[in-house]
C-alpha cells in the first residue's frame, strides 16, 4: 500500500528531527550557523515536541486507509506542513545557505506524496 510507505517513512524522518530538536537544540542552532542563546533553544525544543506528535500521528495512522475522503485532515495537514516547511528552507537555500537544498527538497517530495495520496482513491490489497 503506497500510503503505509509514506507514512512510515515520513514518521521516521520525522521522528529523528523532533528527538534531534529536543534533546539536542544547541547543536542544531551551531550546525546552521545561528547564535544560540536561550529562547531560541526553547523554541527549537518546542518544534521537536511538534515533530515528534507528527510523528506519532503518522506512525499510529499507517495501518489505517489513507487516501481520497478517507483520513482527508491526516493528508491535508501533513501536505500542508511539508510544503510549508520546504518552501521555507528553499527560500534560505536560494538566498545562499546551501546546508538547506537537501531538507527542502526532501520536505518538498514529501508535500507532494501527501498531496498526492489526497487526490487518489486508496487501493485495497487482496
Amino acid at each position: 500500500m503506497k500510503s503505509k510507505l509514506i507514512l512510515t517513512s515520513s514518521a521516521i524522518l520525522l521522528a529523528l528531527t523532533g528527538l534531534t530538536a529536543t534533546f539536542f537544540p544547541q547543536e542544531l542552532l551551531t550546525w546552521f550557523q545561528i547564535p544560540a542563546n536561550g529562547h531560541l533553544s526553547v523554541l527549537i525544543q518546542v518544534l521537536g515536541a511538534l515533530y515528534l506528535g507528527f510523528a506519532i500521528l503518522n506512525w499510529s495512522a499507517k495501518g489505517s486507509t489513507v487516501g481520497g475522503i478517507y483520513n482527508r485532515p491526516l493528508t491535508l495537514g501533513n501536505g500542508l506542513h511539508f510544503f510549508a516547511a520546504g518552501m521555507a528552507m528553499l527560500k534560505g537555500a536560494i538566498s545562499h545557505q546551501p546546508e538547506f537544498w537537501i531538507p527542502s527538497i526532501l520536505s518538498l517530495l514529501f508535500a507532494a506524496l501527501f498531496f498526492w495520496i489526497m487526490f487518489t482513491h486508496p487501493l485495497t490489497e487482496k
